[in-house]
């Protein structure tokens, strides 16, 4: 739902009307289950404009972790008690979790929607995005190496160009939306929240979901050591699974 009274510039008005009423099944196939087990958490889609037009902040997170290693994501993480409950308690873990990864100053955001929570399965994490415009931009960059690999402002217009547009193929067989913009390949949980966000804004483009690229080795062998594997048993996994994707790719299947 959006925040009613808050200011926020003209082209952040069509997404904040579309944040009214959004459906979460309109957002993500996976919706939280009604267990006490299911943790919550938020992130910040931060939005910005910037010398080429909005832009949205994303991080890498470090590739040492347990979980989602090396992946792109929106900063944000686990609530804590001290953050309260409600919808003020969801962005107040969103912008203290963005600080602690990033350095951003939160007096100069203002937040003014949150959207349902969404659910990821590995981490049993239900997030719960909090979409705000960052009315004064204060510098960010990595706070901690253990947790974030590196912090980008990456403009809408390049997320939105179907040449960056991709569809990716998880090794399980999975598919969906991609992005790869320079050095940057944005895919799963991320992925598909900013694919909604430029539809939900108005700065969707169209793009062909049947260019399909594999997961990158790299991401693969990150996901695999997550799961606790030996690294002899990454080695093996991710050769066997990189082909089986490579064979898939020539005929994807329930493209989403």
């Amino acid at each position: 739902m959006r925040f009613e009274g808050v200011e926020i510039p003209e082209w952040l008005q069509p997404l904040a009307k579309a944040s009214d009423d959004v459906d979460p099944s309109r957002l993500s196939r996976f919706l939280p289950p009604d267990d006490p087990a299911v943790r919550k958490s938020a992130v910040l889609i931060l939005l910005a404009d910037g010398n080429d037009g909005p832009e949205v902040l994303l991080t890498e997170r470090s590739w040492t972790l347990r979980t989602h290693a090396g992946q792109m994501a929106f900063p944000g993480g686990g609530a804590d008690p001290e953050d309260g409950t409600g919808e003020t308690g969801l962005v107040r873990t969103a912008l203290r979790e963005a600080e602690e990864e990033t350095g951003l100053d939160p007096t100069g955001v203002v937040p003014f929607a949150v959207w349902p929570a969404l659910w990821v399965p590995v981490s049993n994490f239900g997030v719960s995005p909090v979409l705000a415009w960052w009315r004064e931009p204060s510098p960010v960059a990595v706070i901690d190496p253990a947790e974030v690999a590196s912090v980008h402002r990456v403009p809408l217009d390049a997320l939105a160009d179907p040449a960056n547009r991709i569809s990716c193929l998880h090794p399980s067989g999975f598919t969906g939306p991609a992005f790869t913009i320079g050095n940057l390949y944005i895919w799963g949980f991320t992925a598909g929240l900013l694919d909604k966000l430029l539809l939900l804004g108005g700065w969707y483009r169209d793009w062909d979901p049947s260019n399909v690229v594999p997961l990158p080795d790299r991401l693969v062998e990150a996901a695999w050591r997550s799961d606790g594997r030996r690294p002899e048993d990454v080695r093996r996994m991710t050769a066997i699974e990189h082909d089986l994707g490579q064979a898939r790719g020539d005929k994807p299947e329930g493209v989403e």
